[in-house]
C-alpha cells in the first residue's frame, strides 16, 4: 500500500476541501392548489422542495399524489 512520502501542508488540505460543503436545497414554488384554495388552504405562492408534492394539499403537477388527512381544529 503506498504511503506519502512528505506531510500534505494545511493550505494544500483545505484547498483540497474547499469543494466539501453543503449547498441549500432546491425551492420550486407552488401554485395555487386547486383544492386547497376552496378551503383556504395553499397561499399563492407557496414554497416546496423541487419534484415533491405540496405538502398543504398533495397535489403535484396538477394530480392529486397524496390524500392530506384534516387537520383536526380545537374548538372551545
Amino acid at each position: 500500500m503506498p504511503l506519502p512520502k512528505r506531510r500534505h501542508s494545511n493550505s494544500r488540505t483545505r484547498k483540497r476541501r474547499t469543494h466539501y460543503k453543503l449547498t441549500p436545497p432546491t425551492l420550486a414554488r407552488t401554485n395555487v392548489c386547486p383544492i386547497a384554495s376552496q378551503r383556504g388552504g395553499c397561499p399563492v405562492f407557496q414554497y416546496r422542495l423541487d419534484h415533491h408534492a405540496c405538502p398543504e394539499c398533495g397535489f403535484y403537477d396538477g394530480k392529486q399524489a397524496i390524500v392530506i388527512k384534516e387537520k383536526a381544529s380545537i374548538e372551545e
